[in-house]
């Protein structure tokens, strides 16, 4: 195992040092062992098989309170519960990027609950005695990243037909439709924090949220996709053909979808700012230490100066990021979040993950072409960062809207 970058960060506290070691354990013993197995089977479907691996990460997960901590139910101030949450995400992040993501996204269907915060809402899909797997589903067959693009004209536009519409009907929310293939946890979720149109005539901006059980009559769902990179991530598409639910559990109604989705992009932009500091990470520790074994022209090839170069500007570049992305989190925690910050975070830190994976493969050589090395699999989980959670490309182009 790679000696860890040295952490700079002062003043924290011992019991976040505490929870970065306990966690920094688990994600060496669990969740990077776990990520590099799952990645290597050749049928995404076995990735969410009963004996996967993957139960276990999730079992562990739990276990150790993590989830709460990640969520801030940890009874700590807003500072220290940022601090935790980036803590904890850069180091799963640094175990797998599509475990950290799963694991993330799990709690999405209870973070609206408490929201909204109406008990039997709390107790339904937030309740620790039912621990309950979530997903995200926003995207859609015939729409990705432009259903995040709150300020963009094409937003408001009526002629842009949503694929998931909820229609009221007495006290109960009729949804027909289906989500794209790109849902997270998309064929495990329990529950989906469901993104969809209950007014078309408003486009987009007529969407509404609802807290959805999967194991409703008319819930049907796809085969897991078979992905590039991040493969521990479970994706697949959910189909909704006339599933009804009660009339509390539509949580945000159209009036205010805009600013839901501008929160959401902030919260989920921040969280992928920290996590993809934990994917240049591993690379940045992998090729420091391989050029240190790494024998070329008699000496180790850290010892040529082309090889020393790369190295110290990939670790500028993941200390450039990782400062970022805990000052975002930091801010997010305790002001408003200011969306274009989060997205800074999120681009930045995903351009920074792939480039400093590739450079990591190029110190490696030919060897880093090898699925026997493990540089290979963390550029393919960083690329795809590029595209998830927002297209970098759209992003800034919503960032823009807010200088």
């Amino acid at each position: 195992m790679p000696t860890p970058m040295p952490d700079i960060e002062i003043g924290l506290s011992d019991e976040e040092r505490e929870i970065r070691d306990v966690t920094r354990k688990f994600v060496e013993e669990v969740v990077r062992p776990a990520g590099i197995e799952l990645d290597r089977l050749h049928d995404p479907a076995d990735v969410i098989a009963k004996d996967s691996v993957l139960w276990r990460v999730f079992e562990k997960y739990r276990d150790l309170g993590l989830h709460a901590l990640e969520s801030g139910e940890a009874g700590v101030d807003p500072m220290s519960s940022a601090r935790i949450r980036y803590l904890v995400n850069e180091e799963i992040g640094w175990g797998d990027s599509g475990i950290a993501i799963s694991l993330g996204v799990a709690g999405f269907p209870g973070m609206f609950a408490k929201l909204v915060g109406r008990p039997e809402l709390v107790e339904r899909f937030a309740s620790p005695e039912r621990p309950e797997i979530g997903c995200w589903a926003i995207t859609e067959p015939d729409h990705g990243s432009d259903t995040l693009a709150f300020d963009q004209p094409h937003f408001g536009d009526p002629s842009i037909r949503a694929n998931c519409i909820a229609t009221k009907d007495g006290d109960e929310w009729v949804i027909r439709g289906q989500k794209a293939a790109w849902v997270s946890n998309g064929t495990i979720a329990t529950v989906a924090a469901l993104f969809c149109t209950i007014d078309p005539s408003q486009g987009f901006k007529g969407g509404g949220v609802a807290l959805v059980p999967l194991d409703l009559l008319g819930v049907s769902r796809g085969a897991p996709l078979d992905k590039l990179g991040q493969r521990a991530l479970n994706q697949g598409e959910i189909f909704f053909d006339d599933v009804r639910i009660p009339s509390e559990y539509m949580v945000v109604g159209s009036d205010a979808y805009s600013t839901i989705v501008e929160l959401v992009l902030a919260t989920a932009n921040a969280f992928m700012g920290t996590t993809f500091v934990g994917v240049a990470r591993a690379a940045y520790e992998h090729a420091l230490e391989y050029s240190r074994q790494r024998v070329q022209g008699g000496v180790p090839i850290f010892q040529h100066q082309n090889v020393k170069s790369k190295l110290f500007r990939m670790f500028s570049q993941v200390e450039a990021a990782r400062s970022l992305s805990r000052r975002v989190m930091l801010y997010n925690s305790t002001q408003p979040p200011l969306v274009q910050y989060s997205i800074a975070s999120k681009t930045f830190c995903t351009q920074t993950a792939f480039e400093v994976a590739s450079q990591a493969l190029q110190i490696f050589g030919g060897n880093g072409l090898s699925r026997e090395y493990p540089v290979e699999k963390l550029l393919r989980d960083a690329r795809a960062s590029m595209i998830e959670d927002g297209c970098n490309d759209l992003l800034g182009l919503v960032g823009a809207e807010k200088l």
